[in-house]
């Protein structure tokens, strides 16, 4: 790597001990459930909110025509136990099995914009969907939460430590946005990318089954610590909330670069390649920022996958819970085949970059399309 420090990549096949070749079980996702707030606001009206005359053409930049944003009574707390009922709605799956509960949002609001710590996130919404064996706790890995939780049930399901578990975020974030209407004067402002957020809730449940079975594939991460000051929140200094301030531009140049010997170790020690990718979901930041990164990698690479799955138009960034937002869609929406295979590619500020890739199987049934 020519900039940061490389962090340990992981569970390919899970944490093995010595002498063992290989994990004794496999994992599959076996449902994913999300919370959308119905209250949408426009692109339009939320730049028709600036204090200042940016006269900058978001949706244009962006693609992003609007996004969901919480309205009375939601918050944190709600869209991830929305989408935790949701998600165990479509397997019909007992909250009795859960074996694990992991928070993954960034947001932790509850009543308003209280930021709960304690008790974590994660016990309220075990007790809310009555998961009484499960055990819980919370983890943060900026815009990477969600395939981070994924990441972590992956190996504890492979080492055979757990049966099944949830990962559940609710992301009540698009405030962000409003504080920077409030300050952002000019295109290259370091709060721009703040008026693309919206909110959402998601969860997703990870399963054991058979070493051989189809399922998860790939599951890893790697950090780039010397980019860690590319986006920093600090509390608002007028009014309520937070604000973010990002160099987007170089986040994102950082990210597709260093992501290409992640992928090149994928292809080495797996032998899938990004053809043999039928979709591909980036974190959805914007539709300019997933073409041109999307292009940069089928060109360094000399492949690349069937599909590029872009979400932004009516949803902006919802930060950790994007990837999973964009696979309920698609599944809603009956684009998927039982033996696709999906890549979902994060880069997530601290600089984080994830990869889990698996075959979709058992989801098409379970949310309702049948191909």
């Amino acid at each position: 790597m020519s900039t940061g420090d490389r962090g340990t990549w992981l569970a390919l096949e899970g944490s093995l001990r010595p002498g063992e070749d290989a994990a004794p079980f496999g994992s599959r996702i076996a449902s994913i459930g999300v919370d959308i707030p119905e209250h949408r606001q426009s692109t339009a009206a939320l730049m028709a909110s600036t204090r200042h005359r940016t006269k900058i053409d978001l949706e244009r930049l962006t693609g992003i025509r609007s996004r969901h944003v919480v309205g009375a009574g939601q918050d944190s707390l709600t869209l991830a136990t929305g989408a935790a009922r949701d998600c165990l709605a479509h397997a019909d799956y007992d909250p009795e099995r859960l074996d694990t509960v992991i928070s993954a949002s960034i947001t932790r609001c509850v009543g308003g914009l209280s930021m709960q710590l304690e008790p974590p996130l994660s016990l309220s919404v075990k007790e809310a969907i009555a998961a009484s064996r499960a055990t819980s706790f919370d983890l943060t890995n900026a815009c990477a939460g969600m395939m981070t939780g994924v990441f972590v049930l992956n190996d504890l399901i492979r080492q055979g430590r757990i049966q099944c578990g949830m990962v559940v975020s609710g992301e009540d974030i698009s405030q962000l946005g409003r504080n920077a209407a409030r300050d952002v004067r000019f295109v290259l402002s370091r709060q721009l990318a703040s008026l693309t957020l919206g909110d959402a809730g998601a969860a997703v449940i990870v399963e054991r089954t058979p070493r051989d079975a189809a399922g998860i594939e790939v599951a890893g991460f790697t950090t780039l610590s010397a980019h860690s000051r590319l986006c920093m929140a600090y509390p608002a200094r007028s009014g309520p909330g937070a604000t973010m301030y990002t160099k987007a531009r170089t986040i994102h140049r950082v990210a597709v670069e260093d992501s290409l010997p992640l992928l090149e170790e994928v292809s080495e020690r797996t032998g899938l390649e990004l053809g043999d990718v039928d979709y591909l979901i980036p974190h959805q930041t914007s539709s300019r920022a997933i073409r041109n990164g999307m292009r940069v990698l089928s060109e360094r690479l000399g492949v690349q996958p069937k599909h590029v799955v872009v979400n932004v138009e009516d949803y902006g960034n919802t930060a950790s819970t994007t990837h999973f937002v964009a696979m309920h869609r698609y599944l809603e929406d009956g684009r998927f085949d039982k033996e696709d295979r999906i890549m979902l590619l994060s880069f997530a500020s601290g600089l984080e970059v994830g990869i889990v890739v698996f075959v979709v199987g058992g989801l098409v049934e379970r949310h309702g399309h049948l191909h």
